[in-house]
């Protein structure tokens, strides 16, 4: 199925270039109206064909219709690099004029790409009736700071005042993945939430004794004091260091497309917050929910950290925005430290989470034997 939905995906091309060539499908609210039709017959394409032996997991059809979409945002910005033209030269007039700005750009290569790789691949997990709920959550955290900072930064920033109706289309891709991303933290996890020995033995350790998991602490606090400084950059401090920072080394902090300061905040308000409960969560044993919020936020991370980025760097942000050159490869490898911290975390969450189960003691047992296969089970000797 997800060769089908893949090859499928490209037949919007046809779409595209007969808006791009007819005038009549130019107009404002006839690209709302069109966009909204192919929204909806995809999703009954995908229902018809399905209907012989339909998909036990609705989110399907949200990955079927969103790899469709991928599609659009592929395009959109290869022909704003001039690497193609001819499909979407019209909606840069009468459907959304900011995609062109440099995060809108990054924003949409990093859907096109690897959005679309995630929705093939949750796709083949559905159809093979396997568990995909660790990468589910990544994309729900992806696409959800994707879709919040994109929306709030055309009505905060300079196209403002240009928002046209196919801008309303946005909130269906706002909507949807907030909406998975509930689902998915319902469902029963895809591995056991009670340890035995192994997890008593792990909890049992100080931090001093967990070097990753102290290094991974030390890394928190920093992009904890990281998210901090450019939070208050983007709140307009007259705190000299944030002056110092925006003018010496992120610039493109003050980009008046305003996604770069919509992020800060986003990372500031949202982001802190969660940043501080992981340092609890790595000194505090048996803090279950680790292993969910560390993916979701790695994958809402990840993808801010792409988009600024590449947007700082991007030929079509302004000369005055770009990073410094004196500075250019502290400040990268900074940014690409603080994007990589959570993803780190949620490694090692995933790989190793002994410290973050509960533990269920055997009744009249004073300790489990340390069975290396199953540490939930005990077997009689």
């Amino acid at each position: 199925m997800e060769t089908f939905v893949f090859l499928f995906s490209f037949s919007v091309l046809g779409v595209l270039y007969a808006m791009n060539n007819v005038p009549a499908f130019q107009e404002p609210f006839v690209v709302l109206e069109i966009g909204v039709a192919v929204l909806v017959i995809v999703f009954l394409f995908y229902f018809l064909i399905t209907r012989g032996n339909p998909p036990k997991d609705p989110l399907f059809f949200v990955f079927a219709e969103f790899s469709f979409t991928c599609v659009i945002d592929l395009v959109s910005a290869l022909e704003y690099d001039g690497i193609i033209s001819g499909f979407m030269e019209f909606y840069r007039k009468t459907g959304e004029p900011y995609l062109g700005t440099s995060y809108a750009i990054m924003m949409c290569y990093w859907d096109g790409i690897a959005h679309f790789i995630m929705y093939l691949v949750m796709i083949s997990r559905i159809t093979d009736r396997k568990a995909y709920r660790s990468l589910g959550l990544f994309w729900a955290g992806s696409l959800c700071a994707n879709m919040s900072v994109f929306i709030t930064g055309i009505v905060a920033g300079k196209y403002g005042s240009e928002i046209q109706p196919a801008f309303w289309l946005n909130f269906v891709f706002l909507l949807m993945p907030v909406w998975g991303a509930v689902t998915l933290f319902t469902r029963p996890k895809d591995r056991p939430l009670i340890g035995g020995y192994n997890a008593q033995q792990a909890q049992s350790m100080k931090l001093i004794w967990r070097p990753l998991d102290l290094i991974l602490v030390l890394l928190l606090l920093v992009a904890m004091a990281f998210t901090i400084l450019r939070g208050l950059v983007a709140l307009d401090s007259p705190v000299e260091a944030c002056s110092d920072y925006l003018r010496h080394y992120e610039p493109y902090l003050k980009d008046p497309v305003g996604y770069p300061r919509v992020m800060m905040l986003h990372l500031f308000f949202y982001g802190l917050p969660l940043l501080g409960a992981f340092v609890y969560g790595l000194l505090k044993p048996g803090c279950t929910w680790m292993s969910d919020w560390t993916l979701f936020f790695a994958g809402a991370m990840i993808q801010c950290q792409w988009a600024h980025i590449g947007g700082s760097l991007h030929p079509r942000t302004a000369t005055p925005f770009h990073i410094p050159n004196d500075v250019f490869w502290s400040v990268l490898a900074t940014n690409l430290l603080y994007a990589a911290t959570p993803l780190l975390l949620a490694l090692r969450v995933q790989n190793d989470p002994y410290f973050f189960l509960k533990i269920a003691p055997f009744p009249g047992q004073t300790g489990l034997p340390n069975s290396e296969e199953k540490d939930t089970k005990y077997k009689d000797k």
